[in-house]
């Protein structure tokens, strides 16, 4: 194992329209999935990197790092099915298991047989389920603090979201409470003095269309056996190459939890981003591209010998 550290030196439309301005060249596009409409972002040309954003986050989370992978790689960015702005169905089966389905199909709708696969917090454990059921069709994982069984960070606030008066009124006051949205998503970032009103606005946008909170907290329900699923699902991966970053402020994922999982990997690389907190592409988003081009060169070079 290979682990080293880096210091750190609205409205819908207006959301999709600055990712748009941001990530030159980058497209939006919808496929079907499960009779779904479902939205992605593409960029690029080159092997296919597929970015999966955590508990309700959406392709907006990757709008720093678009441009940047767009250079070397053909990049997509899907809101998974139940945010953003993809359709959210309260019908869906919200298990982990489920989710990886659900993924597999969308990478089949963009007509993706083989990618790097990135997953960030909730999206990474999504990753990890959907590579020990299909691991021909990755070539790499990348997990960006990604949700795992050693972690006891929020272990209180999920199981308080599973009470059901709090699970009844939490989306209720959630989304009217934006001083509540703006403390958990200041939690999210080692310097929250980096948070800007676009990202304010970025991440309040598809909230206003319902649902999005309601699905979220549907995940919650089943989190601790989808963390034994996950655990039970690890020695199926074990042969990919895989990059585990974690910023040292994370206070969502324990960063040591990279300890213990990263020993389920043959081929693991762990990077550490000093200063930053659970979202470093967000916060960080040179240091981070340096990091995951860094990895993807080696890996291409050495297959390449």
């Amino acid at each position: 194992m290979l682990m080293f550290t880096w210091s750190r030196a609205a409205r819908g439309k207006d959301v999709r329209e600055s990712l748009r301005q941001a990530a030159l060249g980058c497209s939006e596009r919808y496929v079907q999935v499960e009779g779904r409409h479902v939205r992605f972002w593409h960029a690029g040309s080159g092997p296919a990197v597929v970015l999966i954003h955590g508990l309700l986050g959406y392709s907006f989370s990757w709008r720093h790092v678009i441009p940047i992978l767009a250079r070397s790689h053909e990049v997509f960015a899907p809101d998974m099915p139940g945010s953003g702005f993809s359709e959210c169905d309260p019908r869906m089966d919200c298990r982990i298991s489920f989710a990886a389905d659900r993924l597999l199909q969308l990478l089949d709708a963009m007509n993706i047989f083989t990618c790097d696969l990135a997953g960030s917090s909730y999206g990474g454990a999504t990753v990890l389920m959907l590579a020990a059921a299909q691991p021909s069709r990755i070539r790499r994982l990348i997990l960006i603090s990604p949700a795992n069984p050693w972690s006891r960070y929020g272990a209180r606030r999920l199981a308080l979201l599973q009470i059901p008066p709090v699970k009844a009124l939490f989306p209720i006051l959630a989304r009217p409470l934006r001083p509540l949205h703006n403390y958990f998503l200041r939690r999210l970032y080692g310097n929250p003095h980096l948070i800007t009103s676009e990202v304010y606005r970025g991440y309040l946008a598809p909230l206003r269309c319902g649902g999005r909170i309601d699905h979220a907290l549907r995940i919650v329900q089943s989190w601790d056996s989808g963390m034994e699923d996950l655990r039970a699902a690890l020695p199926r991966v074990s042969h990919i190459p895989t990059l585990l970053v974690w910023g040292s402020r994370d206070r969502a994922v324990d960063p040591v939890s990279a300890g213990p999982l990263s020993r389920n990997f043959r081929d693991v690389q762990v990077a550490i981003i000093k200063g930053a907190g659970h979202l470093p592409y967000e916060e960080c988003p040179e240091q981070f591209s340096v990091i995951l081009g860094e990895f993807l060169d080696s890996r291409l070079a050495r297959a390449e010998k």
